[in-house]
């Protein structure tokens, strides 16, 4: 092979460097200078950052290597200037001196992104709260507001307060039914924080409601320092405490609230008695059936029995009295009325998941009663019993009487459910004015019952938001009891006395209308408190923006 042959190039790129006249189409053209820089390709991404505008970035920070990591040009201290309307953003001032319930209230039905700032808060610790804790106290808080029959909105509200008394903003509580959530997120770069807890015990004790309250105003209030083995302490105590009856004063009240409500609608003082004495025996017999671990349901089947049966063996031994009063006495003490009115103020506020499982729980009480009264009727008119259903019954005769019954209900009624002492006379007093304002729209005025027990509701409520806003605590004690006298006992009787004599169709357009008063009863006593909010200026929160809702788009 010969020196020529060695020296051939053996490929075109080569022969491209070795000959001149043998160029590629992409090769640069002779004469034109290209700055190269060490290191550096010469295809850049559309994506680079220009040059001269490089980010800075912290010392030891490593280079971005995924799509969901930070970005090296996130700070929040220097973010640019987010875009603001033309009508400029609102500014939200809620006042100090407003309760709890109404500054939190307007807080949760903000945006997340225009609540005000947390202040610095004196309860917590160099280092922070302990977020866990303050996440399970809260949860515990809820937890007994929601079993004493606290609205969702209200027990979200006191969640959200409490969260915030520690230090911990960006907080959301989700109540329903039977199910107790918060979730904390420090930052919006920080996993957050949820826990929860299940509500498996219910009871009536607002005694102990009143205390829960106490201790959240405690909390928020930003004079009195309560560190977190302090509310543990009195929530524990506010758990150990005793009910402020014995069993034989409920008993006792049950009979008495029976005895009055079948003196509010005629009843004399045999029918008093015989309604008193009904009451008791259903009380103490769903007593038994509770101590077994019968369900609810089975409880109020068993207690709705007894009155039904006095007054049909009154009426079939032929006694002049009025058996349809006992009987209607006897449903006073067992209508779900506290169940309801919390259902509907559920529904109202936005909790539509809350309200239908209150709802559906009033619907299963009031079947429970119904089976019970309809079995008595059942056999009185097999019997040959003379049951009226179409005896109406009258109340406007004896007007001082029927105020005084409708008073001594209420008080009743509150030791039923358990009411602190110093509650029980204004509720009564609450109570007396219902049932007054209601007698003279219905009787006097000739007003529809369904108007009149909306209207008389309405007082109800806007007493009870004064009162309660004049003690700082929960309107329940101040409202619950008030509305006794109001509720549909006689509709409901005679709907389901028409329904056992086969007649159906009267007896459901009773218990529709037993249904329509109930209805006027959580309405009106929610709209009564939602005015006051709305215009009476002591203690409001400024103007307290409504929940947002689809419109049908």
């Amino acid at each position: 092979m010969t020196d020529a042959e060695d020296r051939k190039p053996q490929s075109d790129e080569a022969r491209s460097a070795y000959d001149p006249e043998i160029t590629s189409e992409f090769a640069i053209p002779e004469g034109l200078a290209v700055l190269r820089t060490s290191g550096d390709p010469e295809t850049t991404s559309e994506f680079a950052v220009p040059e001269g505008m490089g980010a800075p970035q912290a010392p030891g920070a490593e280079p971005e290597g995924s799509a969901f990591s930070l970005p090296n040009t996130y700070n929040a201290r220097q973010v640019s200037a987010a875009f603001t309307p033309p009508t400029g953003i609102p500014v939200v001032s809620l006042t100090k001196d407003a309760p709890w319930q109404d500054r939190m209230r307007a807080m949760l039905r903000m945006p997340v992104a225009e609540r005000p700032a947390l202040e610095p808060v004196q309860k917590a610790d160099e280092a922070g709260p302990a977020v866990p804790r303050v996440l399970d106290l809260t949860l515990r808080i809820g937890e007994l507001l929601l079993a004493g029959g606290e609205g969702a909105e209200d027990v979200e509200a006191a969640m959200f307060a409490v969260c915030r008394s520690y230090g911990l903003d960006r907080c959301e509580p989700n109540v329903t039914f039977t199910l107790l959530s918060i979730s904390h997120q420090p930052s919006l770069v920080d996993d957050p924080v949820t826990a929860s807890r299940t509500v498996r015990r219910r009871g009536t004790d607002y005694t102990r409601l009143a205390a829960v309250f106490q201790l959240v105003d405690d909390l928020t209030d930003p004079e009195t320092h309560v560190s977190l083995e302090e509310a543990y302490r009195r929530l524990a105590e506010i758990r150990r405490n005793r009910h402020p009856y014995p069993g034989w004063v409920l008993t006792g009240a049950n009979g008495l609230l029976a005895g009055a409500a079948s003196v509010l609608v005629g009843g004399d003082l045999l029918v008093f008695v015989a309604a008193a004495l009904g009451a008791m025996l259903g009380d103490r017999l769903a007593w038994l059936c509770a101590g077994r671990g019968l369900p609810e349901f089975y409880q109020f089947t068993v207690a709705a029995t007894p009155p039904a049966a006095i007054g049909v063996a009154l009426t079939l031994a032929h006694v002049d009295v009025k058996a349809s009063a006992v009987i209607t006495g006897g449903l006073f003490a067992l209508l779900p009325g506290r169940a309801l009115v919390a259902g509907v103020q559920d529904g109202l506020t936005g909790f539509y998941i809350t309200a239908a499982a209150r709802l559906l729980e009033v619907m299963y009480f009031f079947v429970g009663i119904v089976i019970g009264v309809l079995l008595v009727l059942y056999f009185g008119v097999k019997l040959g019993g003379p049951l009226n259903p179409e005896a109406a019954i009258q109340a406007s005769h004896r007007p001082l009487i029927q105020i005084g019954a409708s008073m001594l209900l209420s008080l009743t009624f509150a030791v039923l459910l358990q009411q602190e002492r110093s509650t029980v006379l204004a509720v009564t007093l609450n109570g007396g004015v219902a049932w007054s304002v209601y007698g003279a729209m219905r009787f006097a005025g000739g007003i529809s019952p369904v108007l009149s027990t909306a209207v008389a509701a309405g007082l109800v409520g806007l007493f009870g938001q004064l009162l309660s806003r004049y003690r700082f605590a929960s309107a329940l004690p101040y409202t619950t009891a008030a509305v006794g006298p109001l509720l549909p006992g006689s509709a409901t009787y005679f709907g389901l006395l028409s329904i056992a004599q086969n007649d159906f169709d009267r007896g459901l357009v009773s218990l529709a209308t037993a249904a329509s008063l109930a209805m006027a009863i959580a309405i009106g006593v929610n709209l009564g408190s939602e005015i006051s909010r709305m215009f009476l200026r002591f203690g409001s929160a400024g103007k307290r923006r409504a929940a947002k809702r689809t419109r049908g788009f």
